[in-house]
């Protein structure tokens, strides 16, 4: 061969080895390369450590179940109840014997307690005065009507009126108590004297002042008061005494308790 072909061989030959030896540097780093991350990929990786900057979960709302209804408590054991004390049942004693009849003591007529009639109290006779001395100016009149001047109409009257002076005496008609006196917006002063045997006499139409009060034990003609003119259904009348009489509760002629 040429020297020509020698040099063409050379250079060819001197070109393809520098190529040769750079694959062959390509593959060393490759080789070292893959290595090295199987070497990485072998080492544990330590868990990431959470931001403490990181928004917080939101609270949930915890929701209590509502409460179970009471049950009753059963008690698998039974109670024993105890029996309640009887008493004994004590039979009554037999009677006793009645004695006999020859033991029995015989009284006779003479030997009989003498009953006394119980003393009988004496009954005072009622005493009756009039409580004034004057002229009547109205009769008692129950089952028929009678014009009454003042209110100008026909009405009943339930007593008798007597006129006399203004300050003119008024006395109880019979002895007893006195159960009331008061300012009676129809008929004026008033008072009441209760004589105990079921009679009972009423003062109308006298002064405001009184002599007596109530409780008081008068006696027949005891002071009272005074002729007045307070009634005011009966003010037409002047200065008078309105006089009534009840039996039990039951209105009365005045006259016939008077005995006139």
């Amino acid at each position: 061969m040429d020297n020509r072909g020698k040099r063409q061989a050379s250079s060819i030959f001197g070109g393809m080895g520098f190529y040769i030896a750079l694959l062959v540097c390509v593959v060393a780093a490759g080789v070292v390369g893959y290595f090295a991350l199987l070497r990485n990929d072998a080492k544990p990786q330590d868990d990431p450590v959470p931001s403490a900057a990181a928004d917080p979960a939101p609270a949930q709302s915890v929701v209590s179940p509502d409460p179970e209804p009471a049950k009753p408590v059963v008690k698998d054991t039974p109670i024993t109840i105890e029996r309640p004390n009887v008493r004994p049942v004590v039979e009554p004693e037999p009677p006793a014997e009645r004695p006999a009849e020859e033991d029995v003591p015989i009284f006779s007529e003479d030997d009989a307690p003498v009953m006394e009639p119980a003393p009988i109290e004496a009954v005072e006779p009622m005493i009756v005065v009039s409580p004034l001395a004057g002229e009547t100016a109205a009769v008692f009149s129950v089952d028929q009507l009678t014009y009454d001047a003042t209110l100008g109409d026909w009405r009943t009257h339930d007593g008798i009126d007597i006129r006399a002076e203004a300050g003119t005496a008024v006395v109880s008609a019979s002895a007893g108590v006195v159960l009331s006196v008061e300012d009676d917006g129809r008929m004026g002063t008033t008072i009441q004297v209760d004589h105990r045997n079921g009679y009972v006499t009423t003062y109308s139409s006298l002064q405001p002042e009184t002599r007596v009060l109530a409780g008081d034990e008068i006696p027949a003609g005891a002071e009272l008061g005074a002729v007045g003119n307070t009634s005011l259904t009966e003010a037409g009348l002047g200065a008078h005494l309105h006089f009534s009489v009840t039996r039990d509760g039951e209105l009365i002629d005045p006259a016939v308790f008077l005995g006139e």
